[in-house]
């Protein structure tokens, strides 16, 4: 297949928010903090799990929670920081290599995020439909192959997804409307068949959107139903806050991620397909600490008893130096 077109022309253009040039201080202010609190916050959810032995020994819920976490950091990590120095520097100019490289990361984060919030949900089920054989399914080397199954699978599909776009040659047209390497942005400007590619997305869409989801749903179509069997108000309120905090975030993610391409399908590259990609890729990152420390009453105080310890320190390495 002639590629020549693609080694001659090498770099995209990120447009992002080109047209907002009287902005520009205002988007990396508000970009910067959204980040930085992304990151404080999900660190602070890894700390504080890793530092109370009970939360990931009786729960094996906050071991999902941590690496739920940890791929929200790389997830945003991916474009963030690209998007800020573009704003900062003016320079919208990406390398094919660099563009390879966000285009591997995003999928393979964002897949592995849909990937754990299923696998939440089945530990959900499991804790509120089996509750008394909850610790016997949900041991330590389960819990530990369905996150490394999640890993891999991600990165194996992001993996493919990537490989199929070396093989695609471009026009002189190198201009992305976003603020990073959207995959189907990138597949527009290709002069070469895209069918191959088309094939491929559609299949991981399938493969690792909508089984996810189903099984979401599914999970919870069955936790409602014991919900409902459960007759006393303390059993109900119980069951509802054990739900809460994931099923807020599935809802956000999903919510998000479906906005993204039902908007990017209904007007193409629009200004309202910019922001639903903003909302996806940073604003629910951002959110989803909050949702965890401020729902789930375990979190807040183990939370607490983490920044108290810190502040402690804090005051005797002081009062040492004084």
């Amino acid at each position: 297949m002639e590629r020549g077109n693609q080694t001659e022309v090498g770099n995209f253009l990120l447009l992002g928010f080109a047209e907002d040039s009287d902005m520009q201080l205002l988007l990396y202010g508000l970009f910067l903090s959204m980040y930085l609190v992304t990151i404080t916050g999900n660190l602070l959810i890894i700390l504080t799990i890793s530092s109370d032995s009970h939360l990931h020994t009786y729960a094996p819920m906050y071991f999902f929670l941590s690496n739920l976490s940890f791929a929200d950091i790389c997830f945003t990590s991916t474009t963030v920081p690209k998007m800020l120095v573009t704003i900062q520097t003016q320079s919208k100019m990406i390398t094919f290599a660099g563009c390879l490289t966000q285009i591997f990361f995003f999928t393979a984060f964002g897949c592995l995020d849909n990937l754990l919030l299923t696998v939440m949900a089945y530990d959900r089920f499991v804790a509120i439909c089996h509750p008394l054989h909850y610790l016997i399914i949900m041991n330590p080397r389960l819990c530990g192959l369905l996150v490394l199954g999640s890993w891999c699978i991600s990165v194996m599909g992001s993996l493919l997804e990537t490989l199929t776009i070396l093989r695609l040659s471009f026009c002189t047209n190198m201009e992305i409307p976003h603020f990073f390497c959207d995959p189907s942005e990138v597949l527009k400007l290709s002069c070469s068949d895209t069918f191959i590619n088309n094939i491929v997305m559609y299949f991981m869409t399938i493969v690792l959107g909508v089984f996810p989801l189903s099984g979401i749903l599914f999970s919870y179509s069955q936790i409602f139903s014991s919900i409902l069997r459960v007759s006393s108000a303390r059993g109900l309120h119980k069951a509802f806050s054990t739900c809460g905090s994931h099923l807020s975030i599935v809802s956000l993610f999903c919510g998000t991620g479906l906005g993204v391409y039902l908007s990017s399908a209904a007007t193409p590259s629009s200004r309202r397909s910019l922001m639903a990609l903003v909302m996806y890729s940073m604003v629910t990152p951002m959110l989803n600490p909050f949702i965890y420390s401020l729902r789930n009453r375990h979190m807040k105080g183990s939370l607490g008893r983490l920044l108290l310890r810190a502040t402690s320190l804090n005051e005797g390495t002081i009062a040492e130096h004084s």
